[in-house]
């Protein structure tokens, strides 16, 4: 008895993830005949953390459904706003996502960050154990089966990651309410409170601080607080609420 053969085909967003052949209309798939549709898809390459609605001849179907001869398959990609339930939306991300784990915080979106390089099980673990949206550039991780829940960074660029995610989740924002550092809460201080670390022409020239409640961090409106209010402006001006 031969293979059944499905024909599948996937959404122009996921195409960077499947062979350049099965980039364009449906292509013949041979299956097992025993495994589910999603495994399926991500055998060609598609992390589940991409996917949408699975569509066989246009009815939509779980996951778990088990192809059959003939069946056509549409592979639609995640909808926006994504919806992140049985948790606060909160983010984990790689060691290479550095510029956009600081972004994030800047913003005041709960967000965990690893500097060295860990591995994918320890990522993993950290994932489902603080139920963390895993972010990250590796496939191979996206792939791995004890995520909490994942999504691909598209972009190499900070500003299109930040805006992709932002896009994609829509968290709650509350700028200037979390370290850039640590991830920690900020809160108010007085100059006292802070003295020790600061330097001599900081100290002179700033009356206004903030410290986080984790690192002991000290923040004030220095050089590059123009720069960092001009990127808090813009993605406020798109993605904060309307009051």
């Amino acid at each position: 008895m031969s293979a059944p053969e499905i024909h599948v085909e996937f959404a122009p967003e996921l195409a960077l993830f499947v062979p350049h052949g099965r980039r364009r209309g449906a292509t013949p798939v041979t299956t097992d005949g025993a495994s589910s549709l999603g495994h399926v898809v991500e055998s060609l390459g598609v992390p589940l953390t991409e996917v949408g609605a699975l569509l066989v001849g246009g009815r939509e179907v779980p996951r778990s459904y088990v192809p059959s001869a003939g069946d056509a398959v549409d592979v639609h990609p995640v909808a926006r706003p994504q919806q992140v339930p049985g948790a606060p939306l909160r983010f984990l991300l790689d060691v290479h996502l550095g510029t956009l784990a600081r972004r994030l915080r800047l913003l005041g979106v709960d967000t965990a960050y690893e500097s060295t390089d860990i591995g994918d099980p320890a990522l993993a673990a950290r994932s489902a154990a603080e139920k963390r949206v895993m972010l990250s550039r590796d496939r191979g991780l996206l792939h791995r089966r004890e995520l909490w829940a994942g999504a691909f960074v598209y972009s190499t660029r900070p500003e299109d990651q930040l805006h992709d995610i932002l896009d994609r989740f829509r968290p709650d924002l509350r700028p200037w309410t979390r370290c850039t550092a640590c991830n920690g809460l900020l809160h108010e201080a007085t100059k006292e409170q802070v003295a020790d670390r600061l330097e001599g022409g900081t100290e002179r020239s700033y009356d206004v601080f903030a410290q986080c409640e984790e690192c002991g961090r000290a923040y004030w409106k220095g050089a590059h607080h123009e720069q960092l209010a001009t990127i808090v402006e813009s993605v406020l001006a798109e993605f904060a609420p309307p009051t």
